[in-house]
């Protein structure tokens, strides 16, 4: 069982914020997305590509406020009132989602360790180049699982949406996986999400898995520089 890091998701407020923020911080206009009817919600997409995290990419997420209201909370805790106050500030990194190719089975490992990371829920929305389909685990509360720590595994149908994807200047290099408790991490190294087990400093790609420090912090390479996200 094997795992890959598929994206990285920042919350905004309203798209026009998310792409803003993405310009003045990291030095690129993410491309088009769509729209998520399931969830009311709706993306940029820009890539994120390099050696260590192949078909990465960085989501930005916002409410469709156009769109009618979900008959379910939306997927990583967009509808809590308090991420939704501190957004109108300023975006922010949110999560990481992990691409699998066996997630039922990733699935049941998590289950197994007392964690709920959700029921399947599978997804689609078209786009300018075909249909894009996907399972995806989501909690029926709409929170991210362990408040974050735990990425959420997603499992695409066909064809990865990084294949319609522009070129950009922005690559990821460092991706740590913080405040998981041994037996989490234990079963990410397992899946081989984990290819830098409690590293965290110096000059080494790839992830890392740590019982302390913020559920999520990564490094990209910009054209503004080394950026350094994290999400406490």
């Amino acid at each position: 069982m094997t795992c890959a890091i598929d994206h990285l998701v920042v919350a905004a407020h309203s798209l026009a914020q998310g792409v803003a923020w993405c310009q003045a911080t990291l030095g690129a206009t993410p491309g088009p997305g769509g729209r998520h009817a399931v969830m009311g919600t709706h993306n940029r997409l820009l890539a994120i590509a390099s050696p260590a995290f192949p078909q990465a990419y960085l989501e930005i997420l916002a409410i469709d406020r156009d769109a009618p209201a979900p008959g379910r909370p939306r997927w990583f805790g967009l509808d809590d009132a308090v991420l939704q106050a501190q957004l109108q500030d300023a975006p922010r990194l949110l999560h990481a989602v992990l691409r699998t190719d066996t997630i039922e089975a990733q699935r049941l490992a998590l289950v197994a360790l007392g964690l709920d990371p959700g029921a399947l829920l599978a997804v689609e929305r078209d786009t300018p180049d075909g249909l894009l389909s996907w399972r995806i685990l989501v909690r029926a509360d709409g929170q991210i699982a362990c408040a974050g720590a735990l990425p959420t595994l997603i499992q695409w149908q066909g064809r990865h949406p990084a294949a319609g994807m522009a070129l950009s200047p922005v690559a990821l290099r460092k991706v740590a996986l913080g405040r998981l408790s041994a037996p989490v991490a234990g079963v990410l190294r397992l899946q081989g999400a984990a290819v830098n087990t409690n590293t965290g400093t110096g000059t080494s790609t790839g992830i890392s898995t740590r019982t302390t420090g913020p559920v999520l912090a990564v490094t990209l390479d910009t054209p503004l520089g080394a950026v350094a996200l994290c999400c406490a």
